[in-house]
């Protein structure tokens, strides 16, 4: 069986998160420790976190954290790569406190200042936090669709990324399949997710994934188009998904669906199709 669940709220309180996984049927659950659209947050409690952790221990469920959206470790503006350092830093604890393993992040955008350069903040700002982090939070790069300015587009960004990064064992990969398509990445035919994958394991290592963003998407191949769609339903579809699901590297690390809730499925139905096609 797959282990596979969702994005979910933190709305009232951080610990409903997991009832929220729970009532949905994740085995895996990805949510904000915060207010992810804005720089200010509150600070955790030591009730708060001993009731999280209760709660995971009791469900067994795997959660994992996401950066809010306003960080931008690529930025040349110094303010706003300053606060997107801190911002990390204060997330990284976060996470320890709260027993979570996993924080992804997206790399950012140079904002037209040139890859080396936004490649070269990114670097800087994950040595910072990671050197200003004591626990064994695993930061994980996501892989990003290829928008204009963006950093982590190709599997070679990601590699120049992580040879630079001092404490590689607290270093991983969310390999988003939206993004990866939308990039140009093939994943719908046998020879084409063979080949995706191989090109993966040369530049980053396939032993650096640990966690999955399992989605379809609005944009054709190559789009650059960063646009979520139901599982099966966008261009990869429900036969790219079900040879997805039946690779060994994917159908064994936790997959995490940041699929639309709208009227023609919600997360419960892409919780199922995703069951469904891995059969």
């Amino acid at each position: 069986m797959v282990k596979v669940g969702v994005h979910v709220s933190i709305a009232g309180s951080l610990d409903l998160a997991v009832d929220r996984a729970k009532d949905a049927g994740c085995d895996v659950f990805q949510m904000f420790s915060r207010n992810p659209r804005g720089w200010g947050y509150q600070p955790l409690s030591d009730e708060v976190c001993d009731e999280f952790r209760a709660k995971i221990r009791t469900t067994g469920i795997v959660p994992v954290d996401h950066m809010p959206y306003l960080p931008n470790l690529a930025s040349p503006k110094d303010e706003i790569w300053e606060k997107s350092v801190a911002t990390l830093i204060a997330e990284l604890g976060r996470c320890g406190r709260l027993g979570i393993p996993y924080l992804v992040t997206h790399l950012g955008h140079h904002l037209g200042d040139g890859m080396a350069g936004g490649r070269a903040r990114v670097i800087r700002a994950i040595n910072t936090a990671l050197g200003g982090s004591d626990d064994d939070v695993m930061l994980l790069l996501e892989n990003t669709a290829g928008e204009k300015n963006s950093v982590g587009s190709s599997f070679e960004h990601i590699r120049g990324i992580m040879d630079g990064i001092q404490k590689k064992g607290r270093l991983g990969v969310c390999f988003d399949t939206c993004h990866a398509f939308g990039a140009g990445y093939e994943l719908r035919t046998e020879e084409g997710l063979r080949e995706t994958l191989a090109r993966f394991d040369e530049e980053v290592g396939l032993k650096n994934l640990r966690v999955i963003h399992l989605n379809d998407s609005k944009g054709d191949r190559g789009s650059g188009l960063d646009r979520h769609e139901h599982i099966g339903m966008g261009f990869i579809g429900e036969d790219g998904f079900r040879r997805i699901l039946h690779a060994p590297v994917f159908s064994a690390l936790p997959l995490v669906c940041e699929t639309p809730v709208d009227e023609r499925r919600d997360d419960r139905g892409n919780i199922a199709k995703v069951r469904e096609l891995a059969r």
